[in-house]
Protein backbone atom coordinates (compact mmCIF):
# COMPACT_ATOMS: atom_id res chain seq x y z
CA UNK A 1 0.00 0.00 0.00
CA UNK A 2 1.44 3.56 -1.10
CA UNK A 3 1.93 5.98 1.85
CA UNK A 4 -0.57 8.57 -0.49
CA UNK A 5 -3.60 5.58 0.07
CA UNK A 6 -2.50 5.02 3.61
CA UNK A 7 -2.72 8.29 4.01
CA UNK A 8 -5.83 9.20 2.46
CA UNK A 9 -7.27 6.09 5.00
CA UNK A 10 -6.41 7.39 7.93
CA UNK A 11 -7.60 10.98 7.03
CA UNK A 12 -11.29 8.96 6.25
CA UNK A 13 -11.23 7.07 9.21
CA UNK A 14 -10.90 10.18 11.56
CA UNK A 15 -14.36 11.04 11.09
CA UNK A 16 -17.32 10.28 13.12
CA UNK A 17 -18.34 6.98 11.54
CA UNK A 18 -17.06 3.96 9.59
CA UNK A 19 -16.02 5.63 6.23
CA UNK A 20 -13.98 3.24 4.34
CA UNK A 21 -12.55 6.16 0.95
CA UNK A 22 -11.50 5.35 -1.96
CA UNK A 23 -8.50 6.37 -3.53
CA UNK A 24 -8.80 9.93 -4.90
CA UNK A 25 -7.57 11.25 -8.47
CA UNK A 26 -4.09 13.42 -8.72
CA UNK A 27 -3.91 17.08 -7.27
CA UNK A 28 -3.29 17.86 -11.14
CA UNK A 29 -6.71 16.21 -12.12
CA UNK A 30 -9.24 18.84 -12.55
CA UNK A 31 -11.90 17.22 -10.57
CA UNK A 32 -9.93 16.71 -7.43
CA UNK A 33 -11.40 19.98 -6.11
CA UNK A 34 -14.98 18.43 -6.49
CA UNK A 35 -13.72 15.42 -4.67
CA UNK A 36 -12.21 17.02 -1.72
CA UNK A 37 -15.95 19.13 -1.22
CA UNK A 38 -17.73 15.97 -1.78
CA UNK A 39 -15.86 14.22 0.55
CA UNK A 40 -15.92 17.25 2.90
CA UNK A 41 -19.83 16.94 2.33
CA UNK A 42 -20.01 13.65 3.04
CA UNK A 43 -18.12 13.58 6.11
CA UNK A 44 -19.97 16.39 7.51
CA UNK A 45 -23.23 14.35 6.98
CA UNK A 46 -21.87 11.78 8.47
CA UNK A 47 -20.79 14.00 11.87
CA UNK A 48 -23.87 15.31 12.10
CA UNK A 49 -26.52 12.33 11.53
CA UNK A 50 -24.02 10.76 14.61
CA UNK A 51 -24.35 13.90 16.65
CA UNK A 52 -28.44 13.45 15.99
CA UNK A 53 -27.90 17.30 14.93
CA UNK A 54 -31.14 18.22 12.83
CA UNK A 55 -28.86 20.60 11.35
CA UNK A 56 -28.09 17.80 8.95
CA UNK A 57 -31.40 18.88 7.00
CA UNK A 58 -29.55 22.40 5.59
CA UNK A 59 -26.94 19.65 3.86
CA UNK A 60 -29.82 19.05 1.63
CA UNK A 61 -30.66 21.35 -1.44
CA UNK A 62 -33.91 22.95 -1.79
CA UNK A 63 -34.98 21.01 -5.15
CA UNK A 64 -33.10 17.59 -3.95
CA UNK A 65 -34.38 14.35 -5.21
CA UNK A 66 -35.41 11.76 -2.59
CA UNK A 67 -36.10 8.27 -3.28
CA UNK A 68 -36.55 5.11 -0.87
CA UNK A 69 -36.76 1.82 -1.49
CA UNK A 70 -38.89 0.05 1.03
CA UNK A 71 -38.59 -3.92 1.30
CA UNK A 72 -41.28 -5.62 3.73
CA UNK A 73 -41.17 -9.23 4.97
CA UNK A 74 -43.84 -9.97 2.86
CA UNK A 75 -41.04 -9.25 0.01
CA UNK A 76 -43.15 -6.29 -0.85
CA UNK A 77 -41.11 -3.26 -2.30
CA UNK A 78 -42.38 0.22 -1.81
CA UNK A 79 -40.78 3.62 -3.73
CA UNK A 80 -40.78 6.36 -1.82
CA UNK A 81 -39.97 9.96 -3.64
CA UNK A 82 -40.35 12.76 -1.02
CA UNK A 83 -40.13 16.70 -1.95
CA UNK A 84 -36.89 17.76 -0.74
CA UNK A 85 -38.80 20.62 1.93
CA UNK A 86 -41.04 17.54 3.45
CA UNK A 87 -37.56 16.03 4.14
CA UNK A 88 -35.64 18.13 5.14
CA UNK A 89 -38.74 19.15 8.02
CA UNK A 90 -39.14 15.11 9.12
CA UNK A 91 -35.21 15.08 9.26
CA UNK A 92 -35.52 18.06 11.59
CA UNK A 93 -38.75 16.27 13.22
CA UNK A 94 -36.95 12.89 13.67
CA UNK A 95 -33.49 13.78 15.26
CA UNK A 96 -34.76 14.22 18.66
CA UNK A 97 -36.73 10.70 18.45
CA UNK A 98 -33.38 8.93 16.68
CA UNK A 99 -31.37 10.00 19.64
CA UNK A 100 -33.75 8.25 22.14
CA UNK A 101 -33.80 5.14 19.91
CA UNK A 102 -29.91 5.49 20.18
CA UNK A 103 -30.33 4.99 16.02
CA UNK A 104 -27.06 5.45 14.19
CA UNK A 105 -25.47 4.47 11.27
CA UNK A 106 -21.91 2.96 10.40
CA UNK A 107 -20.41 4.01 6.63
CA UNK A 108 -18.64 1.20 4.72
CA UNK A 109 -17.28 0.24 1.39
CA UNK A 110 -17.60 4.28 0.05
CA UNK A 111 -16.76 4.87 -3.20
CA UNK A 112 -16.75 8.57 -4.68
CA UNK A 113 -17.36 9.07 -8.76
CA UNK A 114 -17.76 12.16 -11.01
CA UNK A 115 -20.35 12.79 -12.79
CA UNK A 116 -21.86 15.79 -14.66
CA UNK A 117 -23.54 17.01 -11.56
CA UNK A 118 -21.12 16.41 -9.13
CA UNK A 119 -19.71 13.58 -7.30
CA UNK A 120 -21.68 10.55 -6.53
CA UNK A 121 -21.01 9.04 -3.62
CA UNK A 122 -21.80 5.20 -2.40
CA UNK A 123 -21.48 3.24 0.35
CA UNK A 124 -22.87 0.43 2.34
CA UNK A 125 -25.36 1.69 5.30
CA UNK A 126 -25.17 -0.41 8.25
CA UNK A 127 -28.07 0.59 10.68
CA UNK A 128 -27.10 0.09 14.49
CA UNK A 129 -31.25 -0.37 15.47
CA UNK A 130 -32.08 -2.94 13.44
CA UNK A 131 -29.04 -4.54 12.58
CA UNK A 132 -29.14 -4.19 8.52
CA UNK A 133 -26.80 -3.15 5.75
CA UNK A 134 -28.38 -1.41 2.93
CA UNK A 135 -26.95 0.38 0.33
CA UNK A 136 -27.22 4.60 -0.18
CA UNK A 137 -26.08 6.89 -3.14
CA UNK A 138 -25.84 10.51 -2.61
CA UNK A 139 -25.36 13.05 -5.58
CA UNK A 140 -23.40 15.86 -3.49
CA UNK A 141 -22.37 18.81 -5.75
CA UNK A 142 -22.99 22.93 -6.39
CA UNK A 143 -26.32 23.84 -5.78
CA UNK A 144 -27.78 27.32 -7.21
CA UNK A 145 -26.14 29.62 -5.06
CA UNK A 146 -22.45 27.74 -5.28
CA UNK A 147 -22.79 25.80 -2.07
CA UNK A 148 -22.42 22.14 -2.03
CA UNK A 149 -24.76 20.23 -1.42
CA UNK A 150 -26.61 16.89 -1.03
CA UNK A 151 -28.62 16.83 -4.72
CA UNK A 152 -29.66 13.25 -4.43
CA UNK A 153 -30.29 10.76 -1.94
CA UNK A 154 -31.12 7.23 -3.46
CA UNK A 155 -31.36 4.49 -0.21
CA UNK A 156 -32.92 1.46 0.89
CA UNK A 157 -34.46 0.29 3.59
CA UNK A 158 -36.76 -2.33 5.93
CA UNK A 159 -39.14 -1.40 8.43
Amino acid sequence: MTKRVLAVLLVAGCSVGTVVAAQGPAPADPNAAALDKARAVFHRYVALEHAFDATVADLYADDAVLKNRRTYPTGEVREMVFPAPQYKALLRQAMPLAKQAGDTSKYSECKYSAEAKGIRVNCTRYSERKKYSSPISLLIGPAPKGDWLILEELSESQP
